[in-house]
C-alpha cells in the first residue's frame, strides 16, 4: 500500500517555519546567588534540527496501516491481574472484579495517610505515628467541639482531607503501580501492555516486525469497547535500524476524550512557541489487518507525538546523555531517604541513570523538604533551570491543565541536563488542556484558574519555589508575555480553523456522530464529554448527572475568556479560581467521605448509638494498625497501607470500575462517582 503525502499548511504558521527565541536578560533578583546562576546569559530557546522535524507538522495527516497475524493480534491484548468488567476487542477474556488488591479506596487514602502521618519522612508510619494522626483528625472533625463525631462531620471532614468532587476535584491519589511495573490508573487495575510483532506501512515505507503496544490510562479505559486504542510502536526493538525520517519511536494517540482532535497538537505547540520544549506532532489515518478478522478496517484518526528519549534530548538540547524520568507522584521533591530504591518507582527514569543522576535527585529533594526558605531560595537555581521552568509553568497554568503536575502530580517528563546538572520540565498527555479537565473543578474555576495558586490541594515543591520572589517574577513576566503572543484569542482561533480543514475528512470517515461532534468543537459550541453516552468516543459508563452533563467547552470559548482572566489578574482586578474552594452548586458531601465514613461508623461505633467517641475513634486507629502490623515490623509502608485499606473496605463484589461496570455485568457505580 502506498502512503499518501503528508499535507502541510504554507501560511507561515507551521510550528518548522517559527524562528527561535531569546528572552530578555533578567534585570533583578531579589538573591545574589539567584542572579548568578539564573541570570549571568540570555535564555535560549530550545532548538529543533530539521533531522526529524520533516515528519511531523500540526497540518500532516499520513496513512498508517498495520498487519497482525491472528496470534499477534491477540497477544496484544493486556493481560490482567483483575480489576474491571467487560472483554476488549482482541480476544482475551474480560477482566474481573479486583477485590483488596491495589484498586480501591486504599489509592488515595494510603498516600493522604502517609504525608499526613509521617512525620520524620521515612515512608513508614509507626504506631506512635499512626495513633497520632487518628488523634488530630478527631480534633479536626469535631468542629463544634461536642467531644463526639456524628456521620455527617465525619463524612464532611474526610471529604475534607481527602480530597472529592465537592472539594473541587477527584481524590488525591498515589498512581504508582508496583515495582518495576508502568504508573498510572490502568495499571493500577492491574493492566499491563506488552509489545508484539507486527508490520507497518507509513509514508510509503513497508517496516517489518516493529514493536506494538497499547498504551494509556484514561484513554484506555474510554476506549474499552473499541477497536481505536492509542499506540505505541517501537521500530527497532526487534530489528536494530529501522526509522522513519530519523525517528525510531511513534506514539499514536486516539484522542477520544477530545472532540476536537486538537488539544494535544495545539497545546504542544503553544508551549514551543513559550520556549519549552515539547513533542511535535501530526495526524495519521491508520487502519489494521488481520487475517480472517480485519481487511484494512479503518480505526480513525489518531495525533502522532514525538517520543521524549534520547532522540529528542539529542535534538533539543544538544545531548543523549543527561538522565530522562517521568515523575507520578502528587508530593514531588520529597524526601524518602538517602536509597535509590525508595525513588524509582515514584521518578521512573526513561534510562539506566548515572549514580550521580539519581544522587542530584535525592539533593534537591532533600533540599525541597528541609531547607530554610532562605537557603531554598539560594540553592534552588543550582538544581532546577528556572527561566525553564518559568515557561513550562506559564504554560501550564496558562492553558489550565490540570491532570498534570497541578493537580495529582503526572503527565510531564523531567530531564536532568548533563552539562548544567538542572532539572528540565518537559509536558506530556495534554488531551484534558484548554480547561477541559472536568474532573477539577467547574468549567468557570479552569477558565479563571488562578495564576498565583493553581495547583489543587497541598503542594509542597510548588509552594516553596513560588515563595522565591525572582521566580516569581520570572514566571509572571513569561505569562504576560505568552498573553499577549501566543495566548491571543485571533490567533490560536484561526489555527483551530486551519488544522479543521485538513483533518475533517479523516474525521468524518469515523462516523457521523464524530463529525457532527467535531464541527460543533470546531464551531466554538459545547460538546457532551467525549466515550461518554452521547459523546461519541466509544466508552463505555457516564458520570453523573449536575456539573458534567452541561457539556465540553471547546477551544475557542476557552481562549476568548483564559486570556481576560489572565490579564486581568496580573493587572491586579481579579484574584482567579482556587481549586479548593467547591465549585458553586457542587453538593458539599460528594466525596470519598459519602462512602468511607459510615464503614468506619460501623466499626468503630462500639456501642452502636450512630456517634463516635474520642475513644472510640483513635481505638479503632489502634486496631487497625494492630491488625494491619501482620509482620510485626512496628510500621506500615505506603504499599501495606493500600492492601489493608482495600480489604477494609471492599464492597461486596469487589470494588467497581470505571464506566460503572462492576464486574461483568455492569451496575456498580465508578471509583469517585456516587451511587447513582
Amino acid at each position: 500500500m502506498k502512503s499518501a503525502n503528508p499535507v502541510k499548511l504554507h501560511s507561515g504558521n507551521d510550528v518548522a517555519s517559527l524562528p527561535l527565541r531569546r528572552s530578555e536578560l533578567v534585570a533583578a533578583v531579589v538573591h545574589c546567588v539567584f542572579a548568578v546562576l539564573v541570570c549571568s546569559a540570555a535564555y535560549a530557546a530550545p532548538k529543533e534540527s530539521s533531522k526529524s522535524a520533516e515528519l511531523f507538522g500540526v497540518t500532516n495527516v499520513y496513512i498508517a496501516h498495520f498487519h497482525f497475524t491472528a496470534e499477534q493480534w491477540k497477544a496484544m491484548e493486556p493481560e490482567t491481574e483483575g480489576s474491571f468488567g467487560g472483554g476488549g476487542p482482541g480476544g482475551r477474556p474480560g477482566m474481573r472484579p479486583g477485590g483488596p488488591g491495589r484498586f480501591g479506596p486504599g489509592m488515595f487514602l494510603a498516600p493522604t495517610l502517609m504525608g499526613a502521618g509521617d512525620a520524620n519522612r521515612d515512608s513508614k508510619l509507626t504506631k506512635a505515628e499512626f495513633e497520632a494522626l487518628g488523634e488530630r483528625w478527631f480534633t479536626a472533625f469535631d468542629t463544634n467541639k461536642s467531644g463526639v463525631l456524628k456521620g455527617d462531620q465525619l463524612r464532611d471532614g474526610l471529604n475534607a482531607t481527602l480530597g472529592g468532587m465537592g472539594a473541587g476535584g477527584p481524590p488525591r491519589m498515589n498512581l504508582q503501580g508496583t515495582e518495576g511495573k508502568r504508573n498510572g490508573l490502568a495499571t493500577m487495575l492491574g493492566v499491563e501492555f506488552d509489545y508484539v510483532k507486527a508490520d507497518l506501512e507509513f509514508d510509503g515505507k513497508r517496516l517489518t516486525n516493529v514493536a506494538v503496544r497499547y498504551k494509556g490510562n484514561g484513554t484506555w479505559m474510554q476506549s474499552q469497547g473499541s477497536l481505536k486504542r492509542s499506540m505505541k510502536v517501537d521500530l527497532n526493538e526487534f530489528v536494530k535500524g529501522q526509522k522513519i525520517r530519523g525517528i525510531s519511536k511513534l506514539n499514536f494517540h486516539n484522542s477520544v476524550t477530545d472532540g476536537s482532535w486538537m488539544n494535544e497538537v495545539l497545546s504542544h505547540r503553544f508551549y514551543r512557541d513559550a520556549g519549552v520544549a515539547a513533542p511535535r506532532t501530526a495526524y495519521a489515518r491508520v487502519y489494521v489487518t488481520v487475517p480472517g478478522k480485519h481487511d484494512k478496517q479503518y480505526l480513525g484518526l489518531y495525533s502522532l507525538v514525538e517520543n521524549i528519549d534520547d532522540n529528542f534530548t539529542e535534538d533539543r538540547f544538544g545531548t543523549k546523555k543527561g538522565a530522562i524520568f517521568k515523575p507520578v507522584t502528587p508530593e514531588l521533591f520529597a524526601d524518602l531517604g538517602d536509597d535509590w530504591a525508595k525513588y524509582k518507582q515514584t521518578y521512573d527514569p526513561k534510562d539506566d541513570p548515572a549514580p550521580a543522576d539519581t544522587q542530584r535527585v535525592i539533593d534537591f529533594c532533600k533540599l525541597v523538604t528541609h531547607a530554610s526558605d532562605e537557603e531554598f531560595a539560594a540553592k534552588m537555581p543550582e538544581f532546577l533551570d528556572v527561566e525553564q521552568f518559568a515557561r513550562y509553568m506559564a504554560g501550564t497554568v496558562w492553558l489550565a491543565t490540570l491532570d498534570s503536575i497541578l493537580g495529582i502530580g503526572q503527565n510531564y517528563y523531567v530531564h536532568l541536563n548533563p552539562k548544567s546538572r538542572k532539572f528540565e520540565f518537559i509536558p506530556w498527555d495534554l488531551d484534558h488542556s484548554f480547561g477541559q479537565f472536568f474532573l477539577m473543578g467547574n468549567q468557570e474555576q479552569r477558565n479563571e484558574l488562578s495564576i498565583h495558586k493553581p495547583w489543587r490541594g497541598q503542594n509542597r515543591f510548588l509552594e516553596r519555589v513560588y515563595r522565591v520572589e525572582a521566580f516569581k517574577k520570572l514566571y509572571l513576566a513569561r505569562l504576560k508575555e505568552i498573553n499577549e503572543t501566543n495566548g491571543r484569542p485571533e490567533r490560536i482561533t484561526k489555527q483551530v480553523d486551519e488544522i479543521a480543514g485538513y483533518i475533517r475528512p479523516a474525521v468524518k470517515e469515523e462516523s457521523e456522530e464524530k463529525l457532527a461532534r467535531f464541527d460543533k468543537a470546531v464551531a466554538g459550541e459545547n460538546v457532551e464529554p467525549a466515550g461518554f453516552p452521547g459523546g461519541g468516543g466509544g466508552g463505555r459508563g457516564g458520570p453523573p448527572g449536575g456539573p458534567f452533563t452541561q457539556g465540553v467547552q471547546p477551544i475557542k470559548k476557552f481562549v476568548a475568556v483564559r486570556g481576560k482572566s489572565v490579564a486581568d489578574q496580573l493587572a491586579g482586578k481579579s484574584e482567579g479560581a482556587d481549586l479548593d474552594t467547591p465549585p458553586p452548586g457542587m453538593p458539599r458531601n460528594m466525596g470519598p467521605g459519602m462512602f468511607i465514613g459510615p464503614a468506619i461508623q460501623a466499626k468503630f461505633d462500639l456501642d452502636r448509638n450512630g456517634e463516635l467517641t474520642r475513644a472510640e475513634f483513635t481505638g479503632g486507629f489502634e486496631k487497625w494498625f494492630a491488625s494491619w502490623d501482620s509482620e510485626k515490623s512496628g510500621a506500615l509502608t505506603e504499599e501495606k497501607l493500600r492492601e489493608a485499606l482495600n480489604q477494609e473496605f471492599a464492597p461486596p463484589g469487589g470494588f467497581p470500575g470505571p464506566g460503572g461496570q462492576n464486574g461483568p455485568g455492569g451496575g456498580g457505580p465508578s471509583p469517585g462517582r456516587p451511587p447513582q
